[in-house]
């Protein structure tokens, strides 16, 4: 058996974080089978469903690398065979009309709540006869669900899970006009697909109970379910905005790496033993059901953007230098490329990245930020002057001589080196906070970093 999974969202707002796991999830579950992962828009709410909100669906995948197989599909298009299936089950006596209006549904439900009852549809039409449905009302098609005995799922995250069918009623397969509940639609969607695995968050586990029974009805097997337990804030609460809960593309904003975003979406409720740092060929290798755990997961950004700083320093320099700097021109590109090693030990995010790599691609002359200036002035000025000849007397511009020459410059001025260092890294950098500045000087070149210093001198 080929395993087949699907990644099924509503097109009603941003891929939030517990739809980017629940596609990873299913992504990784299909990769370690050697099978198929599809995407299906699941667009059947009219109303709320958005032409933005499909295409941020897609841009939030891909650049998580979520790769799905086909075209992905629309849920809505597929609305006349979802008929097609409701009439199907009609004409095999398993389903039946109703013709209850919305204020009899709304007076029966008010009635159950009054005398304390769950509020389910009573099966006011199941046996009733049709000839006594009222002149010029459009029915509805209700599942003929069975009354006695379980429904029962054998969860591979939750374990076997059950429910007695008296608490279900008979739901809606088709609406008034024609249009096709999303209960039904799943179901054929599914079955039609070849969906042989669905793994998705734990609060659709009632819906799971419910679909199964349309299943039986139309002699389907049904696939497998793994219901995951949904992500909490930090303090535990159901995760919100204020937790953090945004779209992917807002990471995304933020400068984190997608493989950052894999591996920490991974362990919000998934675990390898002890492993933290777990890549994506790993996971690919690793991932399975047995390891997800039945208790809600919590966000922590803290630890998101910690796991984001191990990345980035794992990854290629020049792929960052494109990350941070696409526009940049040749020599810009060199000198980022070059000083990338220094510059990604200390930054947890592209954004970090970026405003500390700022000073290799500055014109001149730079804008010294509030600190650098106050060096300066506080005599940082007159300790740069003094030095800045025996710079232009070295002869090899290489990080090594550049500090020989300021460890020499220091001792024979009875200073500390720190006290030549960071005169220069104001000049050179604009800041008082930089990479190693003897690595700083070499990558910018004699012209570049004299012309600097020049620059400060004179003003």
């Amino acid at each position: 058996m080929t395993v087949v999974t699907r990644f099924a969202p509503s097109p009603t707002g941003y891929l939030h974080i517990g739809g980017a796991r629940t596609a990873l999830f299913n992504w990784l579950f299909a990769r370690r089978h050697g099978g198929v992962f599809h995407l299906r828009i699941e667009d059947t709410d009219r109303a709320r469903s958005t032409d933005d909100a499909v295409t941020k669906i897609f841009e939030g995948l891909t650049w998580l690398g979520l790769d799905w197989e086909g075209e992905p599909v629309m849920q809505f298009a597929r609305a006349a065979r979802h008929a097609e299936v409701a009439r199907q089950l009609l004409a095999e006596g398993k389903a039946y009309h109703c013709w209850c209006s919305p204020d009899e549904l709304t007076a029966i439900r008010e009635e159950q709540k009054a005398k304390g009852q769950p509020m389910r549809y009573p099966g006011v039409w199941r046996d009733r006869d049709p000839d006594e449905a009222p002149a010029g009302r459009l029915p509805v098609i209700r599942l003929k669900a069975p009354q006695e005995g379980d429904t029962v799922v054998e969860d591979l995250v939750q374990g076997e899970v059950k429910v007695g069918n008296s608490q279900l009623d008979d739901m809606v397969l088709l609406r008034g006009d024609g249009t096709p509940t999303y209960m039904l639609s799943v179901v054929v969607d599914d079955h039609d697909m070849g969906i042989t695995h669905v793994i998705r968050g734990d609060d659709h586990l009632t819906n799971t109970f419910r679909q199964i029974q349309i299943y039986s009805a139309m002699g389907w097997q049904p696939p497998r379910f793994g219901h995951i337990p949904l992500i909490h804030g930090p303090d535990g609460a159901k995760l919100s905005k204020r937790h953090g809960a945004l779209g992917v593309e807002a990471y995304r904003d933020m400068g984190l790496l997608p493989e950052a975003m894999r591996n920490y979406l991974l362990r919000l409720g998934w675990s390898h033993g002890d492993d933290e740092i777990i890549s994506t060929e790993q996971a690919c290798q690793w991932f399975d059901l047995e390891h997800v755990g039945r208790s809600p997961a919590r966000f922590d950004m803290t630890k998101l953007t910690a796991l984001n700083g191990h990345y980035l320093r794992e990854a290629d320099d020049a792929r960052l230098v494109d990350l941070i700097a696409p526009e940049a021109d040749a020599l810009g590109r060199a000198r980022l490329t070059a000083g990338m090693a220094g510059l990604k030990e200390r930054a947890k995010t592209l954004l970090d990245l970026a405003d500390s790599a700022g000073f290799y691609l500055a014109a001149r002359p730079l804008t010294q930020d509030d600190k650098a200036k106050k060096l300066l002035d506080d005599g940082g000025r007159a300790d740069l002057a003094a030095f800045r000849a025996k710079l232009a007397a070295v002869a090899e511009w290489t990080r090594a001589d550049l500090e020989e020459a300021a460890r020499l410059h220091a001792e024979a001025s009875g200073l500390k080196l720190g006290k030549v260092a960071q005169p220069l890294r104001a000049a050179l950098t604009g800041s008082t906070v930089s990479p190693p500045v003897f690595d700083v000087m070499e990558i910018l070149g004699r012209d570049e970093a004299l012309g600097r210093i020049d620059d400060v001198l004179s003003s």
